[in-house]
């Protein structure tokens, strides 16, 4: 093998790698809107998570991206340890499906159809075909076809290069003696480890072996300790991604760890056992692309089948070997935004939602307590909401920032109108918290000054009280679900609250006429009415938005479509608004107007 080879060597495996990622890439984006609502989905079932991970993984062909994918749900939450667990599985077993793909190369035949199938005559015809696709057509689902075909050949090009550089090899003594030597069950596990974790990929390691049985010395005895180390390398870029992650993330890369440590003892115990005890008749048998990619699925299907059931157990074994600190309040935790989920952009968003998410609860959190406040002022809730508020301002700048940077991956255009969406979105609820805390600050004033309320008072502001918990209650189920249906019945419920501030706004001003209202407690009380409003808006803007993103709009405006559901754009409208207002303003109009 000259120096030539070797550089022919390192440009093949380049291309391999190369026409794998982008590959991979396309099929991410066409499947990238479905594995956002496989995730939303997604339950506490070990086996779907297997079906899961198996599924990614063939799309990203890589179950080191899997599994750091799997980290950053972890790590925001999105995902828990126990559905992790069937994930990481079934990545073991989604990344021999390049194996498997590769194996193709191995058709032969004289026959037309025979050469026509054989990836030396389709694959460069493939590539050409996906390069007019990606170059000269601007429909995004052309083009992410037009990739994946592109991946797809030039993957078998740099399988060719390699197939052609190592064939040198079959004829050199020094080679052969070396792989000879792999048999030697631990050279072989370290040589198929070094491997993977020098390339960062378990298919591409694979991949190598299988270019090198074209020369003739890959038996069955080196391949299995090779193929066995691939599966423990696979866990270094995982274990680096883990550093600085959450608990709950090291402990996702501690399982995958020990599912691949624990099987490839298992079968290293059994395989050489039996060799010891009976001998393997097809120890020394040859090896081809085929053969070497079964024997990288067999032993990843057997693995999941053999540790499955004890999922619980392995969940159990990462906690304690990263045990839980002592607790502390988690009232207002801030979630960690990975950017290693930007190589999946549409898991990335759905990480940055269930971040929103986390803004609308502790802003929900906050406005159950700021109006109670009036009444009851507690300075222990004070410190809390506080607490939740500076949660609620991080995170606005965190979101933002990171919806920024995925702006800049290659996004779909549902994507793009997901982020954008999302930055709207985190805007609406950072104001609805800054209102919950005007709210609470005019409460500190009132026991600051000794300043109360009425009975009469109390019981208006707290039926307008029980119409903004259902608002917002309403809002933020429309905004977790996405559900259009739930989003319609915000507005008429924010036109009814509207009505009931109007009316307490006139009732009030009328007291001060007439004097029996102190003047510092009626500016207060404007003032906390004023805060109400404005928070009954947001929560009609978030519904509005919901409510149009079943439709096409470029330029979104809120105003226009809550003038449309007046006209019948949403059924039972006038309904749903005679009920609220049944529900919430007749009674207001039938409570005592006493001074404030």
């Amino acid at each position: 093998m000259t120096i030539f080879d070797a550089i022919n060597l390192a440009g093949g495996i380049a291309l391999f790698l190369y026409g794998m990622s982008i590959m991979g890439s396309g099929l991410e984006k066409i499947a990238s809107g479905k594995m956002q609502t496989v995730l939303q989905k997604l339950i506490s079932s070990p086996v779907l998570g297997v079906l899961l991970g198996t599924l990614i993984t063939g799309v990203l062909q890589s179950s080191a991206a899997t599994i750091v994918i799997v980290i950053g749900l972890v790590n925001s939450g999105i995902m828990g340890l126990s559905q992790a667990v069937g994930v990481i599985m079934g990545a073991n077993i989604g990344t021999t499906v390049t194996g498997q793909i590769i194996r193709m190369a191995d058709i032969s035949g004289d026959s037309f159809w025979m050469q026509a199938v054989n990836p030396t005559t389709f694959a460069p015809v493939v590539a050409f075909v996906g390069a007019i696709l990606y170059v000269f057509f601007k429909s995004p689902g052309r083009r992410n076809v037009g990739q994946i075909m592109l991946g797809f050949g030039i993957l078998f090009t740099g399988m060719f290069m390699m197939e052609t550089a190592v064939a040198p090899l079959k004829d050199s003594e020094f080679f052969i003696r070396v792989f000879t030597a792999l048999q030697n069950p631990l050279l072989g596990l370290l040589a198929g480890l070094a491997a993977t974790v020098a390339i960062q990929s378990s298919s591409a390691s694979v991949g190598i072996l299988q270019a090198l049985s074209d020369t003739g010395v890959v038996t069955f005895g080196n391949a299995v300790p090779i193929v066995l180390g691939t599966h423990i390398g696979t866990c270094f870029t995982p274990m680096l991604a883990a550093i600085g992650a959450s608990k709950g993330a090291k402990r996702s890369a501690i399982i995958h760890l020990y599912f691949n440590v624990i099987s490839t003892a298992f079968f290293m115990i059994v395989i050489y056992g039996v060799k010891a005890l009976f001998g393997i008749p097809f120890w020394d048998a040859l090896m081809t692309k085929g053969s070497i990619a079964n024997l990288h699925t067999a032993t990843s299907i057997i693995a999941t089948l053999m540790l499955l059931p004890f999922s619980k157990l392995l969940v159990r074994l990462s906690e304690l070997t990263i045990p839980d600190e002592k607790s502390e309040d988690t009232d207002a935790e801030i979630p960690v935004l990975d950017e290693r989920l930007f190589q999946s952009p549409a898991v990335a968003v759905q990480q940055a939602k269930a971040a929103v998410e986390t803004m609308a609860r502790n802003a929900r959190k906050n406005y159950d307590v700021c109006v109670p406040l009036l009444f009851e002022y507690r300075e222990e809730s004070v410190t809390r909401m506080n607490r939740r508020e500076a949660v609620i301002d991080k995170l606005e700048v965190s979101i933002s920032n990171y919806l920024v940077q995925i702006t800049n991956k290659s996004l779909s255009v549902t994507e793009s109108r997901k982020v954008n969406e999302l930055i709207n979105y985190v805007v609406e609820f950072e104001r609805i918290g800054d209102y919950a805390v005007n709210v609470m600050e005019r409460a500190q004033e009132m026991h600051d000054k000794d300043i109360v309320f009425s009975n009469a008072a109390k019981r208006e502001l707290l039926l307008v009280h029980e119409a903004l918990c259902e608002i917002l209650d309403i809002t933020y189920s429309a905004f977790e679900s996405g559900d259009v249906h739930v989003a319609e019945k915000v507005e008429p419920l924010e036109e009814t609250i509207d009505s009931m501030i109007e009316s307490l706004r006139e009732r009030h001003v009328e007291r001060l006429k007439r004097g029996v209202c102190a003047i510092e407690s009626g500016v207060i009380f404007l003032e906390i009415l004023t805060n109400l409003e404005r928070i009954s808006d947001h929560c009609s803007n978030i519904a509005a938005r919901i409510v149009g993103s079943e439709e096409d709009y470029d330029h979104f405006d809120a105003h226009a479509l809550r003038r449309n559901m007046h006209d019948g754009f949403v059924p039972n409208f006038n309904d749903m608004l005679e009920t609220y207002r049944q529900k919430y303003y007749e009674p207001l109009c039938d409570t005592s107007q006493m001074p404030c």
